[in-house]
């Protein structure tokens, strides 16, 4: 009786221990109306060290004079130069439903010919969003990711000194334009997928048990609030968000031609083919070889380029996929004759060229 109550025992551990498998669907949708909204400002950052606007900007001087007349102090733009200030554009992200009073991050960047921001200070400025409406007012001290060190000739950038950021340098004033959850609630998906949207219309009716949730097409899902959550629907939306779907992906290949990556996903299969692969390399190289006159001349000597050409033809590299092969046996088989990079990216186009490679091929 021991043994079978350890065994049980056992078993139920090892049960609890094994991970469900799936995603969360709130890493795989968002909800329809629920929304971030991007807002901008024009403001001054003063305080600058003499690297603000110079003279040729002229709107940097006019925004300081309307300004300081806000202030009572009258003066003609003409006469203003002033090189701790700079004239910036701000802009932020809305989260949605935020509430006023709520704080907000703000990039900022400079619009004129100031040289570094370094050190500067945002003065209030008006956030607005799409529809001209202020949202949200930002104000303080500008953190940089670069420097510049130096003058003139002798002088060392590093990063962008140019641009900055105000960690909660904006107070937001207005509730942001989201719309409110209603009897049906919409998910759209991250990444349009078909199988992907009907195993989430699957999943949401198991949990409640019932047909609430119907699969528009590959990147909606359109869900019905029960009646016993009508009242309380951020209550039904945490109750979705919760669930694991396994989302299917399409097999994709991704090349980025400039830093010479290739991602390939597990699911890429690959047709019996065979690659032959080698490289012709010609060399073409001039040489100056100064030409001495006669000698009885006065006349300074002349160079003539003397050219020579090589080739190097190498000898082919074989590889041989039998059927059913996988992405991990080509790049083994790749590594195998000292394939590159840039030779891995001429040979999976050349692939799917000849249709052996069962999959969509992204050149980024």
């Amino acid at each position: 009786m021991k043994y079978l109550l350890l065994l049980a025992l056992l078993a139920t551990s090892t049960w609890a221990a094994v991970p469900e498998r799936g995603t969360r669907l709130k890493d795989l949708v968002t909800i329809e109306g629920v929304r971030s909204n991007q807002l901008v400002g024009y403001g001054l950052v003063v305080g600058l060290n003499g690297t603000g606007d110079r003279q040729q900007t002229r709107f940097s001087a006019q925004s300081l004079t309307n300004l300081l007349q806000r202030m009572g102090v009258s003066i003609d733009p003409a006469l203003i130069t002033v090189k701790n200030t700079a004239a910036v554009m701000i802009t932020a992200t809305l989260p949605p439903y935020a509430q006023p009073g709520s704080l907000i991050d703000v990039n900022v960047g400079a619009i004129g010919d100031a040289s570094n921001l370094q050190g500067g200070l945002l003065v209030l400025t008006a956030l607005r969003g799409v529809n001209g409406e202020v949202y949200a007012t930002a104000q303080g001290p500008v953190v940089t990711a670069g420097f510049l060190s130096g003058r003139r000739g002798n002088s060392q950038t590093v990063n962008h000194p140019t641009a900055g950021r105000i960690p909660n340098g904006a107070s937001v004033e207005r509730l942001a334009p989201s719309v409110p959850l209603g009897k049906v609630i919409k998910l759209q998906l991250r990444e349009e997928d078909f199988t992907t949207s009907a195993r989430i219309s699957e999943a949401v009716n198991k949990r409640f048990e019932t047909s609430i949730a119907h699969a528009d097409n590959s990147g909606l899902v359109s869900v019905n609030v029960p009646a016993n959550y009508m009242a309380r629907p951020t209550e039904f939306v945490a109750e979705i968000e919760s669930l694991k779907v396994e989302p299917d992906h399409a097999a994709r290949v991704v090349i980025n031609e400039k830093t010479g990556t290739v991602i390939l996903g597990s699911k890429v299969k690959i047709a019996p083919v065979a690659i032959m692969h080698g490289n012709l390399t010609v060399e073409v190289q001039t040489q100056l070889i100064p030409v001495p006159n006669g000698p009885f001349s006065s006349a300074p000597g002349v160079v003539a380029p003397q050219t020579s050409v090589t080739s190097t033809d190498e000898k082919s590299r074989n590889v041989l996929l039998q059927e059913g092969a996988t992405v991990e046996e080509l790049v083994k088989a790749l590594a195998a004759i000292g394939s590159t990079a840039r030779d891995v990216i001429a040979i999976l186009e050349s692939l799917r060229a000849a249709g052996a490679l069962d999959a969509e091929l992204e050149v980024i």
